[in-house]
């Protein structure tokens, strides 16, 4: 028996970093992960890798800032479950376009409309596609990822904190519209977390300071934040909504 035995659940951002490890454990739990990335390829490997340990996984490419791919998403996920039973809304902009950090005078327009065409806009969209077959079945559970930095701000990344901490106000005014669905809604929101595949010597070093300021002093790993995303989804959680959960080990207490 498995935490998520018989759930099917989307994962954006589910090809690369934290989202992989958030595919790999639903699948580890009985669940069924929905691989979803703009990276097909990184998705298609992810699939593989967990039915390659004997978990169901499908595939498929979104782009979270288009209505029409977050639709095709959720059409591809229930023309081959016929069911969808949570969403975890993770893909986002960051680390990988630290050209256009700067300080709040600087940031470019288009840096921001691009960050929040993705962080904000993405998960609205990807909610309007995935949670009406939710609603059909008067159940399931939304889990939209945040940032330790919403809560502490970020010196040259106005942009990605306050898009992050839109997530958390998105999440609330959701978890009340969707209340009398029996569908809850959560926020997650991790610390610095060491998710690429292979961190440049100058990224470890931000990750030890990081470290350094935390109750529990160690670099913050993607499968830290694996459990607490099981707990959202599962049915060991049937009575929480509207929340927002740190995991951090301790860097911003809340």
């Amino acid at each position: 028996m498995g935490l998520l035995d018989g759930k099917v659940v989307v994962v954006t951002g589910g090809g690369h970093g934290i989202g992989r490890a958030y595919c790999m454990g639903i699948a580890r739990e009985g669940g069924t992960a929905v691989v979803a990335d703009i990276d097909d390829q990184a998705a298609d490997g992810v699939a593989k890798a967990i039915a390659d340990k004997g978990g169901k996984a499908l595939a498929t490419k979104v782009d979270v800032a288009n209505l029409a791919s977050c639709q095709e998403m959720a059409s591809k996920a229930l023309g081959a479950y016929g069911q969808i039973d949570g969403l975890i809304n993770n893909a986002a902009i960051f680390m990988s376009v630290p050209a256009e950090k700067g300080t709040w005078q600087d940031i470019t327009e288009e840096a921001w409309d691009r960050i929040m065409a993705v962080n904000v806009k993405g998960l609205w969209l990807c909610s309007r596609a995935v949670v009406p077959a939710m609603q059909k079945r008067k159940q399931g559970s939304v889990v939209n990822i945040s940032s330790n930095m919403a809560f502490n701000g970020g010196l040259t990344m106005m942009h990605y904190v306050t898009s992050k901490a839109a997530v958390v106000g998105f999440s609330r005014v959701l978890a009340r519209e969707l209340g009398a669905d029996n569908i809850r809604v959560n926020t997650l929101a991790p610390g610095a977390t060491m998710s690429e595949d292979k961190a440049t010597d100058d990224a470890v070093k931000n990750y030890e300071r990081s470290a350094s300021t935390r109750i529990l002093k160690r670099i913050e790993q993607p499968e830290d934040l694996v459990g607490t995303a099981l707990y959202l989804l599962s049915d060991l959680s049937t009575f929480v909504t509207g929340q927002t959960i740190l995991v951090n080990g301790g860097a911003v207490l809340h």
